[in-house]
């Protein structure tokens, strides 16, 4: 089989609960930009897949920043699992898988990077200033699973079932947030960890779950083991998936895209409770854990479902200090919800964070048994509402006029999915700073 690539609770006050925009507060963005063309793929008695760059996992704009500018970043890249073999290339799953349970990455040499997104009046967007993360040797990093003996893993190959060699460097980024010093925290789903990176896409430092550091010794960067070590038990491809800043760039906010998988599947499977982490820049270290409980996933109404493992945290942004606006989704729903840690329960370096602890946290749905108060909860938005939004929102940005802008995951055009920005006005405020 070969393998063809073509280039290419307290809240601030006077805030409205959540409320439909009129169509005249929204606007839809499509992009012709050449820099959005990846390559095709084929393989022998398939069909030919166009890919596109899947810049949407993340999204970022410092005020400051020109007002129709923002920035965001791509995740690993194309890879998909072998139920989908058939609709993305045309050929039975056997012809690939041969009975494994892997993940396909049809471009494993693609490079996670960043992208300057620009807005233009005629509906159109921009991606310019393309950043490759690398080593501090300069090698681009690729999106290739680690080499992990703690944390879960998956098995990668190629389009012709060959098995690719994991990397103790590779890095799945999701979140993305600037710097006034112009270098970027970047929330990571894999190890899972948060990559300080430098203005030109050097990783400076990867923050791993404390006592997994071994796994990662031999990549050409600095790294630590400054996040609890419980957080090896996160759930395969449900690692972080999110990054935000105080307004005084002092806090970093970022939380894990679902419960843990503790004690095991079966508790993640049934958990609501997943953690949200406050990190002191300045000091280097956690300040914060709180827990927010994850909607009901009958109440995503594009598609309800009765797993609770469907809704999951695709991203969050700052309002304020300790002010988040929250996004939690399913495959066709998105719901953007207001939170304050005010008042909230810090559970760091508790009982909580320790793997023995039974019943585990994320056995413990109903919070008044361990005494725990979870993040309070305001929604503003519900994709549910805006039958032209885009499925798959994994990007935020608050643009220069005050509007929201939303941005899909277009997991490369693996589907034919397209990549698309939402601009909604009056959803949320934040603070002036």
């Amino acid at each position: 089989m070969k393998r063809t690539f073509i280039a290419g609770t307290v809240l601030a006050a006077g805030l409205l609960t959540c409320q439909i925009a009129s169509a005249a507060d929204v606007k839809m963005y499509d992009t012709t930009s050449a820099i959005n063309n990846l390559s095709t793929v084929l393989v022998d008695g398939g069909k030919a897949r166009d890919l596109t760059v899947g810049i949407g996992s993340a999204a970022y704009r410092r005020p400051g920043d020109p007002a129709n500018m923002f920035y965001t970043v791509s995740d690993r890249g194309p890879n998909f699992v072998c139920g989908d073999v058939e609709t993305v290339l045309g050929v039975s799953a056997d012809a690939i898988c041969q009975g494994r349970k892997v993940r396909i990455y049809p471009t494993p040499d693609y490079s996670p990077s960043i992208y300057t997104v620009f807005l233009n009046d005629d509906g159109s967007f921009d991606i310019k200033d393309v950043i490759t993360l690398k080593d501090t040797n300069g090698v681009p990093l690729t999106g290739l699973t680690n080499k992990l003996s703690l944390a879960s893993t998956e098995t990668p190959v190629d389009l012709n079932g060959h098995e690719l060699e994991k990397s103790v460097s590779s890095i799945d980024a999701e979140g993305i947030i600037r710097l006034a010093d112009g270098t970027y925290w970047i929330g990571e789903e894999n190890a899972p960890s948060i990559l300080h990176v430098g203005a030109d896409g050097t990783v400076l430092e990867r923050i791993v779950p404390a006592g997994s550091e071994k796994d990662f010794e031999g990549a050409a960067y600095k790294v630590s083991g400054g996040l609890p070590a419980i957080l090896v038990t996160r759930q395969n491809n449900r690692g972080i998936e999110s990054m935000a800043v105080s307004p005084d760039e002092s806090k970093l906010y970022f939380m894990m895209q679902n419960p843990l998988a503790n004690p095991d599947a079966d508790a993640f499977k049934a958990a609501k409770n997943t953690r949200i982490f406050v990190f002191d820049r300045v000091n280097r270290k956690l300040t914060g854990e709180y827990v927010y409980q994850l909607d009901d996933p009958q109440s995503f109404r594009n598609d309800p479902s009765k797993k609770q493992s469907a809704p999951r945290i695709s991203e969050m942004m700052a309002l304020g200090d300790d002010r988040l606006l929250v996004l939690e989704r399913t495959d066709a729903t998105t719901k953007l919800h207001e939170i304050s840690l005010a008042g909230a329960t810090n559970i760091l370096a508790t009982r909580w964070d320790d793997m023995a602890t039974r019943p585990s946290l994320e056995q413990e749905n109903d919070l008044s048994k361990p005494d725990i108060i979870a993040t309070a909860k305001t929604l503003r938005f519900d994709s549910a509402d805006y039958p032209m939004a885009p499925t798959k929102i994994e990007g935020l940005a608050i643009m220069g006029d005050g509007k929201l802008a939303m941005i899909n995951d277009n997991d490369f055009g693996i589907t034919g999915e397209i990549t698309r920005v939402m601009v909604v006005d009056g959803l949320v405020q934040a603070d002036k700073y």
